[in-house]
């Protein structure tokens, strides 16, 4: 059976009514609210509106939460490399070539038909059937640290944190051209590209994002480098690159037709992920080491 939630408006405010809802209930996070609204499940004053409709003093807000839909994505004994895990999260090495989460097309060999298997009913439900437990993503073929929620508490506290720019999310790269400058903040919005619906865009109705450039060592006709991200969108990383002349090596989508060594997949690895856990409020750090793959492609540039 649905849930209806009824609020009545009693400060004298004007608020975007997603904010208003997500700020008065802390366990469900600002996305989850937005699609509720977007599925017609918030009216004010009996009417049905959009995420950014402005609510004021004396309105009466009705909240309808739908049943949530049971798990049926099934689960598969995939060995994951778990780095860290306790009741609350788990920290993973996602290995190059596997998909995060089920999608059109790819149903099974994710990373969440691992996690339904060894964690079994010990996911976060937040954002549904086919991301349970997902807080942020990394793509297809890079590889490198995740994070997962195991409960709706820690979804919601982490998502807050990434919401809020707090959470440390460090890549290494290797990309094309030599980047003469030794520090490079890359302040440009993304969003959807206007004619290829499958990439991302540097666009100036996109949203904000920020990136980080640190050289690492420089080749003859490549660059080594560390980018810290400020915020995450789709395929961030990449698209920065590219818009500043240094595209990933490797990138099938954003990249050059034809690649050095003929590779195939970007070089692109999270190597470092800090935040503050959701119970013990302690400062977490994580780092690991680059991926065989990368490591040679180092060192045949260091050969020319």
């Amino acid at each position: 059976m649905d849930t209806k939630l009824v609020l009545k408006v009693e400060d004298k405010i004007e608020q975007r009514v997603d904010k208003f809802i997500s700020n008065k209930f802390r366990e469900y996070t600002r996305s989850f609210i937005q699609k509720q609204i977007q599925q017609g499940n918030v009216y004010v004053n009996s009417k049905v509106v959009p995420a950014r409709f402005i609510i004021k003093y004396g309105d009466a807000i009705e909240l309808i939460l739908e049943e949530p839909t049971e798990i049926d994505v099934l689960a598969q004994d995939i060995p994951i490399d778990i780095v860290y895990e306790d009741e609350d999260i788990i920290i993973i090495n996602k290995p190059k070539g596997m998909v995060v989460h089920p999608a059109n097309g790819h149903t099974n060999d994710t990373l969440v038909n691992a996690l339904l298997y060894h964690c079994k009913d010990s996911l976060s439900g937040i954002n549904g059937k086919i991301r349970p437990g997902i807080v942020h993503r990394i793509d297809k073929d890079t590889t490198g640290l995740m994070m997962v929620a195991k409960n709706d508490n820690a979804h919601v506290f982490l998502s807050d944190l990434l919401k809020e720019h707090n959470i440390i999310r460090k890549y290494h790269a290797l990309v094309y051209g030599v980047v003469k400058e030794d520090y490079v903040k890359i302040d440009k919005p993304i969003a959807r590209h206007p004619h290829d619906r499958k990439k991302m865009a540097v666009m100036e109705n996109g949203k904000r994002a920020i990136t980080e450039c640190k050289v690492i060592e420089r080749f003859k006709n490549a660059t080594y480098v560390e980018l810290t991200l400020y915020t995450g969108r789709t395929h961030q990383i990449r698209v920065h690159m590219t818009s500043i002349g240094y595209p990933l090596l490797g990138d099938p989508v954003y990249g050059r037709s034809k690649h050095i060594f003929n590779l195939k997949t970007q070089q692109l690895h999270a190597k470092v992920l800090g935040f503050t856990h959701p119970s013990t409020k302690n400062e977490m750090y994580f780092e690991n080491g680059l991926p065989e793959e990368f490591t040679k492609v180092i060192e045949k540039l260091q050969k020319i």
